[in-house]
């Protein structure tokens, strides 16, 4: 019942137009709100500049570890009693709420998902509060689950995908925040004292950006923010240092990792786009047509469909605050990986140099526009997308727009875009358990 009301919704809403509000608070937070009155729940996203790339020099991985540690408990305050992790746990449990936390290369988000009953959402927003702005970071905790991740990270370098990713993110990012690693010795690096600087750093109110989707209007929405933010400090708002660029590539670099594996594993790629520029609707376009459209793309009629060289290939772009990397990935047999690595080279070459059909173009318009309402048929959907506008400081009536952007790009749009932000002849080429 309650998903087919989410649908009508959003299907009317598709027809009408989304309309976004937004407003910054006297504390300097931004809110951005959606109502979505078909059932009694809203979502919230908060977002800070607390994403990876405000990681400390030698301490990768400290923003990630400060945003899980948020569930470890809250400390006391006033009359309200500490809490550790189970208690936390339970009382999420006892509201039938939801709080979570991660962190991306560029932001660090808090999700709280709650019903709209009053008495239960003022619970949830004063506990939500708490987490956020009280964290007790208890070192027996961090003690312990130091071991699980040196654990897992030893257990992920015996993969061949891990290998082949660090290798390619290393050559890609040089020095650049994109690039760093967790690694044991980073983790042993970190901190309990390390999170809490961060933490006091990162998260105020000041500069957060929030988005809400659900069913509430805008005062109470705006009451909502305020309770959420309200035990986080106050003042002391300064721009935070600039992250320098991604630096273009300046010549082409091959590696060859060495790791006992049944399979090739080949990534091709550089340096690709920032968020903000303005070819962001022909790359994307462009990228469904080159090598992810699935059956459907380029790179797998040629590498798998017509030579059979591999089972799945696709390229993709990753734009964030800076360029963010553009690659191919595909695996093979040891002993095709020389040619694989040819026929892809000469799909995207040639891809850059001449751009799609006009069959392509338009096959691929009528896959992207149709299958457009599925990025919205959910609160959660809709919250992302809404979150997104808010971070990258799209318009207002993007998603309104949406259809209309990738509608009007023509064959001679993508060709430009892709010469402006692709040079096939300086990519990075890791090949990793290939033929000797």
């Amino acid at each position: 019942m309650f998903a087919r009301a989410i649908g009508l919704f959003l299907s009317s809403s598709a027809v009408a137009g989304i309309p976004i509000d937004h407003w910054t608070q006297p504390s300097g937070a931004q809110v951005f709100l959606v109502q979505s009155p078909a059932i009694p729940m809203v979502d919230v996203r908060l977002e800070f500049d607390a994403g990876s790339r405000r990681d400390p020099v030698g301490k990768a991985g400290l923003a990630s570890l400060m945003a899980g540690s948020l569930a470890d408990g809250v400390r006391a305050s006033g009359r309200d009693k500490a809490l550790d992790e189970n208690a936390l746990g339970e009382a999420w449990a006892d509201l039938g709420a939801a709080f979570s936390a991660g962190v991306g290369a560029d932001r660090l988000s808090v999700s709280l998902r709650s019903l709209t009953d009053p008495e239960l959402l003022a619970k949830a927003v004063a506990l939500a509060a708490r987490q956020l702005a009280e964290p007790a970071f208890p070192a027996a905790i961090w003690q312990r689950d130091r071991v699980k991740w040196i654990a897992a990270l030893r257990e992920s370098d015996t993969r061949p995908a891990t290998q082949a990713a660090r290798a390619f993110n290393r050559a890609v990012y040089g020095s650049h925040p994109y690039g760093a690693e967790l690694t044991e010795a980073s983790l042993k690096r970190i901190s309990v004292q390390d999170m809490a600087v961060l933490h006091a750093r990162t998260l105020r109110p000041c500069y957060a950006k929030v988005s809400v989707v659900g069913a509430l209007n805008q005062a109470q929405t705006d009451a909502l923010v305020t309770r959420l933010l309200a035990r986080l400090p106050s003042g002391g708002c300064f721009a935070l240092p600039a992250v320098a660029e991604v630096q273009p590539l300046q010549s082409a670099q091959e590696k060859t990792v060495a790791f006992v594996s049944a399979q090739a594993h080949l990534l091709i790629g550089q340096p690709g786009y920032a968020r903000s520029d303005p070819d962001h609707f022909a790359l994307l376009v462009g990228n469904h047509i080159l090598g992810g459209g699935g059956f459907t793309s380029r790179l797998t009629q040629a590498v798998r469909e017509q030579r059979g060289l591999s089972y799945s290939v696709d390229s993709q772009f990753a734009p964030g605050l800076h360029a963010g990397a553009f690659v191919i990935s595909l695996q093979t047999r040891p002993d095709q990986a020389s040619q694989a690595l040819q026929v892809a080279r000469e799909v995207l070459t040639t891809f850059v140099k001449d751009g799609p059909t006009e069959a392509e173009l338009q096959a691929a318009k009528d896959h992207l526009i149709g299958g457009f309402p599925l990025l919205l048929d959910g609160n959660q959907k809709l919250l992302e997308n809404v979150a997104g506008i808010a971070w990258n400081s799209l318009p207002l009536d993007y998603l309104n727009t949406w259809t209309q952007q990738v509608q009007r790009l023509s064959t001679a749009d993508l060709r430009a875009a892709f010469a402006r932000k692709l040079q096939p002849d300086r990519m990075i080429t890791v090949l990793l358990g290939g033929n000797e």
